[in-house]
């Protein structure tokens, strides 16, 4: 046991993971052990003979943990952007273990009854804001997970919390599984129409699949993109069909997991004495209730769909005019969309992707963390790292290191489909400083040769994932549990969405959006065509997220005790809702990873359009200013958004910045909805 590395010492530049010491056989007996040191220093807290105090308890609990966190951490890490075979098995045999022991943490009557006494005396013990965050975030935390519960229902609890745990894990293999599987081949004939992005793109994926040709892979960055230029309307079809067909494979069909799921959610809220899971899990979100969430929604579903309507008119004329069916599906809209941009802002994506480098993007948004916030960026090459396409930075403020950063760009089998950010280790000062260790996690297609390039959705992916990676290193607290991004799920978006404004930023372009092989700067009338184009397909855009987002909460707003059919209630309330066929929605409920993975945006897909309206605001203030980095700004966006993780309340953080609370109308504006 003694040369398992995830018990050691890691003397390695930032504390950074011994990748290459690291092998699955490490895990399950390192956290054996760090599951009964972490349970040895509950019970110490809890046999204190000193009085119960804030810092002898919350401060304490804290601090606490800390081997097991970094070795959960990077098991997250590894299982969601380098898995294999063994890792898998490791994270199915430990997610209901680890579930088992947090459930044990939570349910520690001699540790719980300490944290209930200074909880109890918190209006008189003199805290400060961060202080009494952490108190009641700590307390809340437990009576969630069940502290207060007792006999069966106590054990019930933790049995259902354990459940879950395996099935959301199953669910996140299987369609990892089926994206990792399928491949639509392509013969020379079929890369008629497809631009050269992205023949070099399935020609680089071919090869990572030991394949000869051209494959387009289940990547966002690749199905789109095919489903936009391919004139072959046979292949589109296929290709749709497979992606939206995940989780439905018959060897590992999510359908009955997802329907164990959300009748365990159910018997999970009902236990806490809520009436179903959404109610449950929107109590500890910024919204509050469902309610609130659904006000927000009511304003843009109706306006949507009308937009949409009017997006499906102008191309159905567009398939007149090229003579091409007119009754549109879904695995039309991609393809005849592009035409009518082209058509009506003059506007190509294969136009505009040479100027969008990846590298150069990566320079641009560093660019933008150092005009805001003062940071520099400077990359480590000496690093081992889990897998060649990772690369690091040391991150710089005020000529002091603040932390790494880690990115991960480019799609391959075993990793995870998607765009993420997640963390190695969280910015802390409670019992010495800890440096944050983040990674963003992206899916581009990587070219065979040259540089790759990204579209104008994907630079905004780059961007987006950057505003949560800043929210991690820029975290200024004083406890971990409250350190960037640490927050309710309706509110950590803000960073992120915020940040994407700053990729169209004129100093931004000018700079940085040179043409792959010219040099040449974009030029403005392409600038001014991509925002006049702003507008274009919202419709579309905003239907298909706002129809999942609805559909995720009806799903935890039910509550049959034996769970729902999930296909059955897809159809059902597609029809209730009147979502338009060929648009479709964003995710459907059999590889919806967002709610059925964990339970981290179950009840809680309507959290991007919720900070939405936040972003809209945040940002009009420098518009307002005239200027996208005007210093008082800037300085007021670090000090209340990006630098205060959940040490401040986020309504009064927010008017701390804006001067009033948010209103909907920019992001509406925006969107084009008003």
């Amino acid at each position: 046991m003694s040369a398992n590395p995830l018990l050691q010492a890691w003397n390695t530049p930032h504390q950074l993971p011994p990748f290459d010491q690291v092998q699955a056989e490490h895990f399950e007996p390192a956290f054996d052990v760090l599951f009964a040191e972490h349970l040895a220093e509950i019970d110490q807290l809890a046999a204190l003979n000193e009085p119960a105090s804030f810092e002898n308890t919350a401060a304490a609990f804290d601090r606490s943990g800390l081997r097991l966190e970094r070795a959960q951490l990077l098991l997250d890490n590894l299982t969601a952007s380098q898995s294999s075979p063994a890792l898998q098995e490791v994270e199915r045999n430990m997610a209901p273990k680890l579930a088992g022991h947090h459930s044990r943490i939570h349910m520690h009557e001699g540790f719980f009854a300490r944290l209930d006494q200074v909880h109890a005396r918190r209006a008189e013990l003199g805290l400060s804001e961060e202080q009494d965050r952490l108190l009641d975030l700590i307390h809340r935390n437990f009576v969630r997970a069940g502290a207060k519960l007792q006999g069966a229902d106590r054990q019930r609890y933790a049995d259902v919390v354990g459940k879950l745990a395996e099935l959301t894990t199953a669910f996140s293999q299987n369609v990892l599984a089926d994206e990792a599987e399928y491949t639509l081949v392509l013969e020379e004939q079929d890369l008629a129409g497809l631009p050269a992005f992205l023949i070099d793109a399935a020609q680089a994926a071919a090869q990572a699949r030991g394949l000869a040709g051209w494959v387009i892979t289940l990547s966002r960055s690749a199905v789109v993109p095919f489903l936009t230029f391919s004139p072959r309307r046979d292949l589109r079809e296929q290709a749709w069909r497979a992606w939206t067909g995940r989780g439905e494979h018959p060897e590992r069909d999510n359908r009955p997991l997802a329907k164990q799921i959300l009748a365990l959610r159910v018997e999970q809220a009902r236990l806490l004495g809520f009436a179903n899971f959404a109610d449950y899990a929107i109590a500890n979100r910024m919204a509050g209730t469902p309610a609130a969430v659904h006000a927000l929604l009511e304003q843009v579903w109706e306006p949507a769909k009308g937009r949409f309507e009017a997006e499906k008119v102008l191309l159905r004329e567009e398939a007149a005019k090229l003579g091409e069916p007119t009754d549109i599906q879904p695995w039309d809209w991609f393809h005849l969309a592009e035409k009518v941009r082209i058509a009506r802002y003059a506007l190509d994506d294969a136009e505009i992707k040479p100027y969008f480098s990846l590298d150069n993007m990566i320079a641009a948004m560093f660019d933008v963390a150092g005009r805001l916030f003062g940071l520099s960026f400077s990359e480590r090459h000496d690093l081992k790292l889990y897998h060649p396409d990772a690369r690091a930075w040391d991150v710089s403020r005020a000529g002091q290191i603040i932390g790494l950063f880690l990115g991960d760009n480019f799609a391959r089998p075993h990793k995870r489909g998607g765009a993420w950010m997640h963390s190695y280790r969280y910015q802390s000062r409670n019992g010495g400083e800890t440096q944050p260790i983040v990674v963003n996690n992206n899916n581009f297609a990587k070219a065979s040769h040259g540089q790759t390039l990204l579209s104008a959705d994907d630079v905004r992916t780059l961007f987006h994932e950057f505003g949560h990676g800043l929210h991690g290193l820029l975290s200024n607290v004083e406890y971990r549990l409250l350190a960037g991004p640490n927050c309710p799920w309706d509110y950590v978006e803000l960073p992120s969405q915020l940040m994407e404004n700053w990729a169209l930023a004129p100093e931004i372009l000018e700079k940085h959006a040179r043409h792959a092989e010219t040099g040449e700067p974009i030029p403005a009338e392409l600038v001014a065509k991509i925002k006049a184009a702003r507008h274009f397909n919202q419709g579309f855009d905003t239907v298909r997220y706002t129809a999942s987002t609805l559909i995720d909460l009806a799903l935890h707003q039910r509550a049959d005790a034996d769970g729902v059919d999930i296909s059955a209630f897809e159809a059902a309330e597609r029809e209730r809702l009147g979502i338009p066929p060929e648009a479709g929605m964003n995710h459907r409920p059999p590889h919806f990873g967002h709610i059925f993975s964990d339970d981290a945006y179950a009840a809680g897909y309507y959290v991007y359009m919720w900070a939405e309206v936040l972003e809209a605001e945040a940002f009009a203030a420098f518009e307002e200013a005239g200027d996208p980095f005007n210093p008082e700004l800037a300085d007021k966006l670090y000090r209340h958004i990006y630098s205060a993780g959940d040490a401040r309340e986020q309504r009064a953080a927010f008017r701390a910045f804006r001067g009033h609370d948010p209103r909907a109308e920019e992001m509406l504006k925006n969107r084009g909805l008003i």
